[in-house]
C-alpha cells in the first residue's frame, strides 16, 4: 500500500487528488473567515471564532453556500459577496420569506439579492472584487434580519455549463473564488469585513488513504 502510495502521489498533480477527495466523500466543505479590516482587535477575533460557510454540492449544477453564526457574542452578518469563479448566478436564497430548496430558512433572517455597497466593505485591501450580481444583503433594518447567533442563511448557485462542484472547491483552493461577508451589531457599535482564507490541500497520502477506504467499505 505504502509503495502503491508513493507512486500516485508522484504520477498526479494535487489538483486531481482533491477532486478524488470531493467526489468520494461527505460533499459538504466548512470554511471559516479571517478579518481583512481590523477596525477593533476584539470584534475580528469575535467573527474569526464564530463565523462559517458551508460549502455543499445540490447536483444538477447547483451548490449551497450556508452561512452560519455559531455565538455566542452579539454579531450580524448582514451582506455577502462572491468574487470570481465559475458561479453563474444566484438562484434562490435560503431565509424567512425564500425556500430555493423548498422549505424556508430561519424565519429571522431576510435578505435580499443585491447589496449595497456593491463590493465588500475593505475588500479593496485584498483585491476583493464583487462579482456583478454575486452579492445579497439584509432587508432593513439590516441587523435585525441578518444573520445573529445561532442563525443561517442559504445562497443557492447555479454553475456555468459544464462546472463542477470539485471545479468550486479547486477554487476556493487556489485562490479564484473568494467569499466576502460584512458584519455588523457588535457590542461596541462596529463593523468588519471577513474573507475566506483558501483551502489548505490535503497531502496526497491522505487522500489517496481516505479514497482507498471508502471504496473498500463499499466493496463490503
Amino acid at each position: 500500500m505504502t509503495r502503491l502510495i508513493a507512486i500516485l502521489s508522484a504520477a498526479l498533480p494535487a489538483s486531481l487528488f482533491l477532486a478524488f477527495f470531493v467526489t468520494s466523500t461527505a460533499t459538504a466543505v466548512p470554511l471559516g473567515f479571517n478579518c481583512i479590516t481590523n477596525n477593533n482587535a476584539a470584534d475580528c477575533a469575535i467573527g474569526e471564532a464564530q463565523l462559517s460557510v458551508d460549502v455543499t454540492d445540490l447536483g444538477g449544477g447547483q451548490v449551497l453556500f450556508e452561512f452560519s453564526n455559531a455565538g455566542p457574542d452579539n454579531s450580524s452578518i448582514t451582506d455577502v459577496y462572491f468574487d470570481d469563479g465559475t458561479l453563474l448566478g444566484i438562484a434562490g436564497l435560503i431565509d424567512a420569506d425564500d425556500g430555493a430548496l423548498g422549505p424556508m430558512g430561519d424565519p429571522n433572517v431576510d435578505f435580499s439579492e443585491g447589496a449595497s455597497p456593491g463590493n465588500l466593505p475593505g475588500g479593496n485591501l485584498v483585491g476583493f472584487v464583487a462579482t456583478a450580481g454575486f452579492l445579497a444583503d439584509a432587508d432593513p433594518p439590516p441587523s435585525g434580519n441578518g444573520v445573529d447567533p445561532l442563525e443561517t442563511l442559504g445562497v443557492v448557485f447555479d454553475l456555468q455549463s459544464g462546472g463542477t462542484f470539485a471545479d468550486v472547491i479547486a477554487e476556493l483552493t487556489n485562490g479564484d473564488l473568494r467569499i466576502g461577508i460584512h458584519v455588523q451589531a457588535f457590542d461596541g457599535g462596529g463593523s468588519e469585513s471577513f474573507v475566506n482564507p483558501p483551502i489548505p490541500e490535503p497531502s496526497a497520502a491522505l487522500l489517496i488513504g481516505m479514497g482507498l477506504s471508502i471504496l473498500a467499505s463499499r466493496r463490503r
